[in-house]
């Protein structure tokens, strides 16, 4: 596989909040039109690390570029180029799914509207309910509308802060099924989340972020290598993301083992 050209670069970034250490020296690489998973427990600084690199905070010490272009020095060319959703859909219940997307392309003064409301309609699967009220979506249908509303511009980056969060396992897999495509496209999606089934469903990288600082930064066979192999009695039980989470934070409880002639629970 041709290697990308990085979409976002990160070297020796160092945050704290007061006396509260949140990111010590992380260095992170995410090449273009990739999924990568930013992987952590609550606190972790994974939501800080979007938004230094997205221009709402500044970094205490390293450096950032997106799309080539510095954080800092050059952030009104980042902000042109990325797009943000945060952990809950930022859309209007009062409008309709269509004249969300409309609203969103006036105000980055695009030319048709309504043409371009009605392909991202048409590519997130919402025609059917584009001329509904949102209040009247389920939580997947408005994730989809609000991922949609982030790419009105065509922005080449785009972060995800926890896109699934507080949605059931159906409304989970809308989501995801609206990320992969997003990728397939082109676009770069870095995506932070707790939850590692979605890292290990989604991710080309995965890197898990404890105890301020990046651990480790791989993609998921990779990672799964940290682990030793698995002994061949009568079942072979391939270790999981979690497996290599609880095991590189320190946490790894070590199961029962499995009597011959048993099957696992």
């Amino acid at each position: 596989m041709k290697e990308s050209a990085p979409a976002i670069e990160i070297r020796g970034l160092v945050k704290s909040f007061g006396d509260n250490r949140v990111l010590t020296g992380l260095d992170l690489t995410v090449t273009e039109g990739s999924i990568f998973a930013l992987l952590g427990s609550n606190g972790a600084g994974k939501t800080t690390v979007v938004k230094i690199l997205s221009t709402l905070l500044k970094a205490d010490g390293g450096t950032a570029t997106v799309n080539g272009f510095d954080v800092v020095t050059q952030a009104a060319k980042v902000r042109e180029s990325i797009s943000l959703t945060g952990q809950f859909a930022a859309v209007d219940e009062i409008l309709s799914g269509r004249e969300n997307l409309v609203l969103v392309a006036r105000l980055r003064h695009l030319g048709s509207p309504g043409m371009i409301a009605d392909e991202l309609l048409a590519r997130f699967s919402l025609t059917d309910a584009g001329g509904r009220r949102v209040a009247t979506y389920s939580g997947g249908m408005r994730r989809r509308l609000d991922i949609a509303m982030s790419l009105i511009g065509s922005p080449r980056v785009i972060f995800l802060d926890e896109p699934t969060t507080g949605l059931d396992p159906e409304a989970r897999l809308e989501v995801w099924r609206a990320v992969k495509a997003l990728a397939d496209s082109g676009t770069t999606v870095l995506l932070t989340t707790q939850q590692l089934e979605e890292a290990e469903h989604l991710a080309d990288r995965i890197a898990i972020l404890h105890e301020h600082r990046i651990i480790v930064n791989g993609t998921l066979a990779e990672l799964k290598q940290l682990l030793p192999p698995a002994e061949v009695e009568y079942v072979v039980k391939q270790p999981t993301l979690e497996d290599v989470f609880l095991a590189v934070v320190g946490r790894t409880q070590q199961p029962p083992p499995v009597r011959t002639g048993e099957e696992p629970r």
